[in-house]
């Protein structure tokens, strides 16, 4: 095939030896299988800014720390130095997250390198030795359905355990290899402890694993996780061998309106209060 042209520096410096195909394109990158010294790898080739779809992009970069306050300054201002600088947090977190993870055994596609931009990483593969499929090309039975839930419900606290949430996990980005869920595409990953929007993204996470389980195995709809693994994360007693149930009490109890309102009727009275003191203050000193 015609070498892309994101993919051409990697074949000039012989890192990549030949392009098989195109594996998959979608709105933040474009990724490729290739030979690389006689083995069969992934090159992740990232689409410039103006050509992805990915919105709010802020509210996941919320909590990374930035270089150096240059590229702080430059992030706040918006331009051309800011925008670089933007692309290569975006890359680099993706990396970064990729060797983090698979230095603790969460299963994702092993890293190997990144050279002019492109990740090069492992090919997940099924046991025919083909590209691994997408969690929502297949249908598995309820059996099967219960056990890869639980596998990565473990998964996502074996993420947050590092600090990490995916913030964008779905059945479009786990794939199933031979040994079962792989997760993918982590550009858009959160720093847990530095976002506000954290607990959100993670529930969010948790929420989508139960549907898509839960269309083979409906028991897994009613289940709790996300409120309970971040109950103990914030309490520092989450670990990824922490025993799960899927359950979590929720407080119901009513709110006192009649209390709050004594209490705004409270603040607006010391309000006023404050204000005739300024004013008799201030005709005292008028008086003066």
């Amino acid at each position: 095939m015609k070498i892309p042209k994101g993919l051409q520096p990697l074949i000039d410096d012989g890192i990549v030896d030949t392009v098989v195909r195109r594996l998959q394109s979608g709105k933040e990158a474009s990724v490729y299988i290739v030979y690389c010294g006689g083995r069969l790898r992934c090159a992740k080739v990232y689409k410039e800014a103006e050509r992805r779809g990915f919105h709010k992009l802020a509210q996941y970069q919320e909590g990374r720390k930035t270089r150096n306050s240059r590229d702080a300054r430059a992030l706040g201002k918006r331009g051309r130095h800011g925008r670089r600088v933007q692309e290569e947090e975006w890359k680099n977190a993706e990396v970064e997250a990729l060797f983090r993870l698979a230095g603790v055994g969460v299963r994702v596609p092993a890293p190997h390198l990144v050279h002019e931009g492109v990740l090069l990483m492992e090919l997940v593969q099924d046991r025919y030795g083909d590209p691994a499929p997408r969690l929502n090309d297949l249908e598995v039975t309820g059996d099967q359905a219960r056990d890869w839930h639980a596998f990565m419900i473990a998964q996502i606290v074996r993420m947050l355990c590092t600090g990490l949430i995916h913030g964008d996990l779905s059945e479009f980005n786990v794939l199933i290899g031979v040994d079962g869920p792989v997760i993918i595409d982590l550009p858009q990953a959160v720093n847990a402890a530095g976002n506000n929007n954290a607990f959100a993204m993670l529930e969010r996470d948790v929420n989508n694993m139960g549907a898509s389980f839960g269309r083979s195995a409906p028991n897994l709809l009613e289940t709790e996780y996300a409120r309970e693994i971040w109950n103990l994360y914030e309490a520092g007693d989450l670990t990824p061998e922490s025993a799960l149930t899927g359950r979590f009490a929720r407080e119901h109890a009513a709110a006192d309106v009649d209390a709050v309102l004594e209490q705004i009727e409270s603040e607006r009275l010391e309000a006023e209060a404050r204000q005739r003191r300024r004013a008799q203050a201030d005709a005292v000193v008028g008086f003066e």
